[in-house]
Order: structure tokens, then C-alpha cells, then sequence
């Protein structure tokens, strides 16, 4: 059982937007691919989008991956947990990932 997040704001439950392949390609759809905290749920992940990037949300589409094993020499371990949440924007919103300098 997860325990429910406790955070002084919204905007600690987005850690990093992902720049994959597949993210690359939601983005005609209007679609961004974020890594959030694993134990944020779709109305916060929803709530932190529309205050952090003051635009509509349409949908949040989660992805809970299972841990990657990881060795190191002979100690056996894990890759940090993460949850990835695919946000669907309205038509008129759109997020800047790569400002021009």
C-alpha cells in the first residue's frame, strides 16, 4: 500500500519532463510525457500541470513501470522508481520544452 504524498506544493510532484522517441512523437497530438513522484495521483499530476504551466488539461494517462534490476559488482540492487504521466492538452494550450535562447 503507497502512502498518499505529502508536499508542500504541487510543483514537487513533477520531477522532469521525458524526451524519448515516443514522447517526441505524442507531441503532434498535443500531448506531453512527464516523470512524477510514483505515489501522485491524476487529479494532482492534473493540478500541478495547470499551475506550473498555466494551461487546460484535458486528460493524464499513467504509467507505473516495474523497478530494473542494477548491479553493481557483487551488490545487487534496484534503478530509482519513477511514474510517467502522459498529459492531453486543450487544443489552444501548448507547453515550451526547448526555449529558444
Amino acid at each position: 500500500m503507497t502512502k498518499p504524498f505529502q508536499s508542500r506544493s504541487l510543483a514537487d510532484l513533477v520531477r522532469r519532463p521525458l524526451i524519448t522517441e515516443k514522447a517526441t512523437m505524442l507531441l503532434e497530438n498535443n500531448q506531453y510525457t512527464f516523470e512524477v513522484v510514483p505515489q501522485a495521483t491524476k487529479p494532482e499530476i492534473k493540478a500541478a500541470i495547470e499551475e506550473l504551466f498555466d494551461v487546460k488539461v484535458i486528460g493524464v494517462n499513467t504509467i507505473n513501470p516495474p523497478r530494473k534490476k542494477r548491479r553493481v559488482g557483487r551488490f545487487a540492487g534496484h534503478r530509482p522508481h519513477y511514474k510517467r504521466a502522459v498529459v492531453r492538452l486543450a487544443p489552444e494550450d501548448t507547453i515550451v520544452l526547448f526555449p529558444e535562447v
